[in-house]
């Protein structure tokens, strides 16, 4: 599919959600670079997307729930810079499922070349108290629908 051809919340290939985000000059610091931080805002624009894609309605479940989704760490390995007006491809799959949280492998990618990689746990929080809660079953099975098909590819990919 090509860039033209690509909905604004991406694509879900092969277990795999891929977002293009274009750096504008206002992604980038004074030596006309992508600043660190704004690439948390990539995989989070990407992670939104996603939910979108496989039917997880964040309002919804905020709403009719009350829960909402909260990033409880995140690791993050800078390996090469990305520059204004580079096309860049936001590659994410969802890692382990737990009971109230759940871990999302995120590559920031030019030209097939990684430049970030970010591992993020995030966790479902009871609203009214801020308490982590098991996520409801209407989320739980996309995200297992989803991981499913990545884990499938996985093992097409390595024969296993």
């Amino acid at each position: 599919m090509s860039s033209a051809e690509t909905p604004p919340s991406g694509s879900l290939e092969r277990g795999e959600h891929v977002l293009p985000i274009r750096v504008y000059y206002e992604d980038t610091d004074a030596a006309g670079i992508v600043y660190y931080a704004n690439y948390l805002k990539f995989t989070e624009r990407a992670r939104s997307e996603l939910l979108r894609l496989i039917d997880v309605d964040q309002t919804a479940l905020r709403e009719e729930e009350g829960v909402a989704f909260a990033v409880r760490n995140c690791a993050v390995d800078y390996r090469l810079p990305a520059r204004l007006d580079d096309l860049l491809e936001v590659r994410s799959r969802v890692g382990e499922l737990r009971g109230a949280s759940a871990t999302f492998d995120h590559r920031i990618c030019r030209g097939g070349e990684t430049l970030v990689q970010m591992d993020v746990r995030v966790v479902c929080l009871r609203l009214a108290d801020g308490r982590a809660v098991r996520f409801p079953a209407r989320t739980r099975a996309p995200f297992q629908a989803f991981r499913a098909a990545g884990q499938e590819n996985i093992a097409l990919a390595t024969g296993s």
